[in-house]
């Protein structure tokens, strides 16, 4: 199991380098709030008003990233090749608060990386293993594939989200694709896990954000 101190470093596949998993470190946040600006201009503020648009960027921006740090939410990053490709944060050990790809490093299984990263970090003695997620509309497919439930229909607010639930115990109970522990081949999740959804798939790998 990964803990929030410990790096791993895991080859991917050919075309993608080397891909470095470690704690989110203060230096890391431009670059981190520059790959969400672009994913969420991408992929979500499209269904929002202007105003919304504008008031999420300037709560989720670097600012925002630093009051979560130092806040004590546990954020991990994705470094391919020195460059920082991709991350996310957890919120109170079970709640998915951000998770992006930058468009560029998309299927390539970094954002299922930084997902088992992150989740073997928060599990510990007493964890009920079960997580939550405000998942954008086009992060739902890989969501599901991770073996997320919608827990209720899609909100709106500032930006339109689906509230999703993963429950280690039900998945492992019915051999879901993401049962806990097990490990999905290193291809990316539109490879391993959905052949269907492969477009859905690229999109929703970059396009997760909690809108509170």
């Amino acid at each position: 199991m990964t803990s929030a101190s410990t790096s791993t470093s895991t080859s991917a596949n050919a075309n993608a380098g080397a891909i470095l998993i470690r704690p989110l470190a203060g230096a890391d946040v431009p670059a981190a709030a520059g790959v969400l600006r672009r994913g969420a201009e991408a992929f979500i503020l499209h269904e929002s008003a202007p105003q919304d648009a504008a008031d999420f960027l300037a709560q989720h921006g670097e600012d925002g990233i630093r009051a979560a740090l130092a806040a004590g939410m546990a954020y991990h990053a994705a470094l391919v090749d020195g460059q920082l490709a991709g991350f996310i944060g957890i919120r109170e050990r079970s709640h998915v608060y951000h998770l992006f790809v930058d468009e560029r490093w998309q299927r390539r299984g970094i954002a299922r990386r930084l997902w088992e990263c992150a989740r073997a970090a928060a599990l510990a003695p007493g964890h009920a293993g079960v997580f939550t997620v405000n998942s954008s509309n086009h992060a739902v497919p890989l969501y599901e594939a991770l073996g997320f439930v919608r827990s209720a229909p899609m909100q709106v607010a500032r930006v339109r989200y689906n509230p999703m639930r993963l429950d280690a115990a039900l998945t492992r109970a019915v051999g879901g694709v993401a049962e806990v522990g097990a490990v999905v081949p290193d291809a990316s999740l539109a490879d391993a896990a959905l052949p269907h959804a492969r477009a859905g798939l690229a999109v929703s790998a970059a396009a997760l954000v909690d809108p509170a």
